[in-house]
């Protein structure tokens, strides 16, 4: 890591300069880029064109970097880790849904291990510090194939050095990153490295059957058990009630007010204002 008043930017993270001059990372092949669209968008046409599962896009800003929902992802050049994994998962087409909170949690572990924070998750995908988002996720599938055989897209944002002044100010008090939130420049290249391995991991741990203990290591990162929320609907309406946390499928559960308990396969949740 580096001190953020170091003259150089990003001084010293032959990680990130060694992925630009030779496109690999480790056993990884990586796809580098100063612009582009969507590291998404790249990652599922060179997926759909044969790239091998690992495969990693990586881009120093995006011009349409894109969230749930169709949201915009705010991608400032050069402060942020914008990018893309290929994978080819050997999991049933139902349980490719999993792989959104299998990433969230290997993220997490990665910045644990990388920072001295302690991230936590908003179901599904928002990656949070106390109570602003730091980073998110958005996992893309191709044609539904055999197992093993269909192209999946994890596409990861976090804010590392991302200051408000660079964001909207409708975001600036949603938002943060994790030099606001430390004062210090964590190395993407070190965090990227990290990212990409505990994704690979948890993956795995997937693909062997063992949900129930990614799903245990998430409850431990929830950002919502016990919270007010309202979820808004995919039919347009405002359910209002409690986070009473994921079953074993991973599905949120939230009581109302009536006591009826409603699984959130889709929609949107936002925290009820205190």
């Amino acid at each position: 890591m580096v001190d953020r008043q170091d003259d150089n930017l990003w001084q010293g993270d032959t990680v990130w300069r060694n992925i630009q001059e030779t496109g690999r990372l480790g056993r990884h092949r990586v796809h580098f880029y100063e612009t582009t669209d969507s590291t998404n968008n790249i990652a599922m046409a060179l997926g759909n064109a044969g790239e091998p599962a690992g495969t990693v896009v990586v881009a120093e800003t995006q011009t349409s970097g894109r969230g749930r929902l169709g949201r915009m992802w705010q991608s400032p050049a050069g402060t942020g880790l914008y990018f893309s994994i290929i994978l080819r998962p050997q999991l049933d087409p139902a349980d490719l849904a999993k792989i959104t909170l299998a990433a969230g949690v290997a993220v997490c572990k990665a910045v644990e291990k990388e920072t001295s924070l302690s991230p936590l998750i908003k179901w599904p995908n928002d990656l949070m510090l106390g109570n602003k988002k730091f980073g998110g996720i958005l996992t893309e599938t191709g044609s539904i194939k055999e197992k093993g055989e269909t192209v999946v897209i994890v596409g990861i944002g976090v804010n590392v050095a991302t200051t408000m002044q660079m964001l909207p100010e409708e975001l600036q008090d949603k938002a943060t990153s994790l030099a606001l939130e430390t004062g210090i420049l964590f190395r993407r290249g070190e965090l990227l490295a990290a990212m990409v391995d505990q994704i690979e991991v948890t993956v795995m741990k997937l693909q062997g059957g063992r949900f129930s203990a990614i799903l245990h290591e998430f409850e431990q990162r929830d950002a919502i058990k016990g919270l007010s929320l309202h979820w808004l609907t995919p039919a347009g309406q405002i359910v209002t009630g409690v986070s009473v946390g994921l079953g074993r499928d991973g599905v949120l559960h939230i009581r109302d007010n009536e006591g009826e308990v409603h699984q959130v396969l889709s929609g949107d949740i936002s925290l009820v204002p205190k």
